[in-house]
């Protein structure tokens, strides 16, 4: 299981796929979601540009990928 900590409100489906090193490159990202093995909170996602939120749990070829927020530290 792999947590990502995402900065701003979503994260691209595809752009998550690459960050987090499941695919090498975006062709191969849309790849995986064009092949039907990507799924997005239990479900199959077929969108490569689906907004990816806090909170939502990403699977891919036996990865378990949690968005969670990033703390943000106050002075």
């Amino acid at each position: 299981m792999e947590t990502f900590y995402l900065k701003e409100e979503y994260i691209q489906l595809d752009k998550l796929l690459k960050i987090v090193k499941v695919a090498n490159s975006g062709g191969m990202a849309h790849m995986l979601v064009e092949d039907g093995l990507v799924k997005v909170n239990g479900f199959f996602e077929m969108r490569k540009r689906a907004k990816i939120r806090v909170g939502d749990k990403v699977e891919v070829q036996g990865v378990t990928i949690h968005v969670v927020a990033e703390e943000v530290l106050g002075d």
